[in-house]
């Protein structure tokens, strides 16, 4: 059975040359914290790595604290503020990724932070002005924590705007760049953001690999303690292999990023052609199918019949492709996102689709996926065009 990835948000394919330069390292068996030659060739690759992703980002080394993914990553940033910067409100959105959502939740109840919401409008977008007057509005020690990229509709806030107005407003402001990191070229020389995450396995890496992008100035903690490891804001031993993983896969998608963009841009384009002409009355959730202000990466499709088991139906024809985010795939309810996008008609009479695009995507694969709508929607007596 031909099989088609579409999945693309959730997770990527293993690059040959990740795998090999993995393998490279994982026959290098030495502790990273031991001062003996086996030990501190295991500490070069790392090294060599956080230079290579901090020269990527314009920032120093040292502001790159290797995690096992953005979960983790998120996890530290927003709790250390909490509890060792003195942070007693948190500004955020409800259409956050679960693992900020539920941490910032958790600081709520467990250390009695002033969460506040941003309410996104019916494209998914932050109102900023609404943002600098609830930072105007009071002198509490704030962190704001905004995803670059929604993982599920794909807008894109303005992270350098964003940015500028925390500075002004004495904030601190973290950003949840998951879905935007080595697919955008992001410069925290300019942007003056404080806190970003990674997780390798967005751009061709491994799973279990990330980091913590860490300003100096900040004066953030470690939560995980035990080792004077990772600037002594990480304990534990260096995952070398997948800290070699993630270099070899953000150099590949940097260094490539002019023409995978280009060609994931087109795929994008065509998909969106195709889907509209053979599924009448198909909508594109948030600003998706808008080039200049959403992630080129994903497209939220919102199909026009409510259809609760289309995404094992597309499986089934070989197609992987989600219904939201992959840490909500086992939900039956409608997604937080969705919730804030959608009324009630739409929510109980329509089913979203996340398709989500790589460099190795192909317009035969789209086509597949287009076939594979057609037929569905078919099966409830939409009226359809020939394709």
């Amino acid at each position: 059975m031909k099989k088609v990835y579409l999945d693309n948000a959730a997770t990527t394919p293993l690059a040959e040359h990740v795998i090999t330069e993995m393998v490279k390292a994982m026959k290098n068996f030495g502790n990273p914290s031991s001062t003996h030659s086996f030990g501190q060739e295991a500490k070069i690759l790392i090294e060599n790595v956080r230079r290579k992703v901090a020269d990527y980002l314009r920032v120093s080394p040292a502001e790159i604290i290797f995690t096992s993914c953005g979960t983790e990553s998120n996890n530290m940033i927003i709790k250390s503020c909490v509890r060792n910067l003195g942070v007693t409100r948190i500004i955020t959105s409800p259409i956050e990724h679960k693992c900020v959502a539920e941490t910032v939740t958790e600081m709520k109840t467990r250390d009695n932070v002033e969460v506040v919401y941003l309410r996104p409008d019916n494209k998914g977008d932050i109102d900023l002005q609404q943002l600098e007057q609830m930072l105007k509005s009071s002198d509490a020690k704030t962190l704001v924590s905004l995803m670059h990229a929604n993982n599920e509709i794909g807008n894109l806030i303005d992270l350098k705007q964003v940015a500028a107005i925390c500075k002004e407003n004495n904030a601190l402001f973290h950003s949840d760049t998951v879905q935007s990191m080595a697919h955008i070229d992001l410069d925290f020389s300019e942007i003056p953001v404080d806190f970003a995450s990674c997780s390798a396995h967005k751009f061709h890496g491994p799973k279990g690999s990330g980091f913590a992008f860490i300003r100096k100035s900040s004066g953030l903690k470690a939560l995980i303690t035990g080792g004077p490891q990772e600037r002594s804001l990480r304990a534990g031993t260096e995952n070398v292999a997948g800290i070699v993983g993630l270099g070899a896969a953000m150099e590949l998608a940097m260094d490539n990023l002019k023409e995978y963009s280009a060609h994931i841009t087109e795929i994008k384009d065509y998909a969106v052609t195709k889907i509209a002409e053979v599924v009448p009355g198909v909508k594109f959730n948030g600003r998706s199918m808008e080039k200049d202000r959403s992630l080129y990466t994903v497209l939220s499709v919102l199909l026009p019949f409510k259809d609760p088991l289309i995404g094992m139906k597309l499986d089934m024809q070989g197609i992987a492709i989600s219904q939201g985010s992959a840490c909500s795939s086992g939900a039956s309810k409608p997604s937080m996102v969705m919730l804030m996008l959608l009324d009630d008609e739409e929510l109980n009479s329509t089913t979203p689709l996340r398709v989500s695009f790589s460099h190795l995507t192909t317009k035969e694969e789209i086509d597949f996926l287009a076939d594979a709508l057609k037929k569905i929607s078919e099966s409830y007596k939409i009226e359809t065009v020939n394709s």
